[in-house]
């Protein structure tokens, strides 16, 4: 996925909620088994890392992102705060 089709669905994810806009309150990376990123929705491979973290919303699992996802999400999620 180019970089400003990632950047469109992290902005829909973040608008309806799929992916929060709280910062994360801890977060940690591990090698994949698997897992599905929040952010694009794709597989991870099993050589890829994954950032996991935690919100302060204790209903809702870790998320699961790839590196890059998770620094776009990080960046988008602080520029909606200030589009506010």
């Amino acid at each position: 996925m180019d970089q400003e089709a990632l950047r469109r669905l992290i902005r829909r994810k973040l608008e309806d909620g799929r992916l929060p806009h709280d910062d994360l309150k801890r977060f940690w990376s591990s090698p994949s088994d698997g897992e599905t990123c929040d952010a694009c929705d794709t597989v991870f491979a099993k050589d890829q890392m994954l950032m996991q973290g935690m919100t302060l919303d204790l209903g809702r699992r870790p998320l699961q992102l790839h590196v890059r996802c998770f620094q776009m999400w990080d960046h988008e999620r602080r520029a909606a705060s200030h589009r506010g």
